[in-house]
């Protein structure tokens, strides 16, 4: 399975490059396409990642014009992301690029056999997402 997700973000990665997006800035992208506006601590805690990180990415990302920041208009302790139009056009890209990704993933897949894989893929999720090690 490391082996294929490597591959998918490999792909994916090379298929967004002329875009200024990064390795690792695609889920910010996403995350920001689908609720644009985010606090840096929602986005950090949804993308499971420290907010030094996260702040590390947005400098980037901000350098490369694909996203924004600003204080929340009720609280200037809270910082807000937005995609810029640049950063729009590139989560299109990424999301684009994704679905090519996965149509070739796919390939040859019976519908049965692509909700089978769903239901053990899903069956791993919620096993790790319970799992509290020690």
């Amino acid at each position: 399975m490391r082996h294929v997700l490597k591959l998918h973000r490999s792909h994916v990665d090379r298929l967004i490059r002329d875009y200024d997006v990064y390795p690792g800035q695609p889920p910010l992208l996403m995350r920001l396409s689908q609720q644009d506006g985010q606090s840096q601590r929602e986005l950090a805690a949804g993308m499971l990642v420290k907010p030094a990180t996260l702040t590390v990415m947005l400098g980037r990302m901000e350098k490369t014009g694909l996203v924004s920041r600003a204080p929340d208009d009720r609280d200037q302790r809270v910082t807000r992301v937005y995609l810029t139009d640049k950063g729009r056009i590139a989560a299109e890209a990424v999301m684009r690029a994704i679905e090519e990704v996965e149509a070739r993933c796919f390939e040859g897949f019976l519908p049965e056999e692509r909700l089978l894989l769903r239901r053990f893929v899903l069956q791993m999720h919620d096993n790790l997402s319970e799992w509290k090690p020690d």
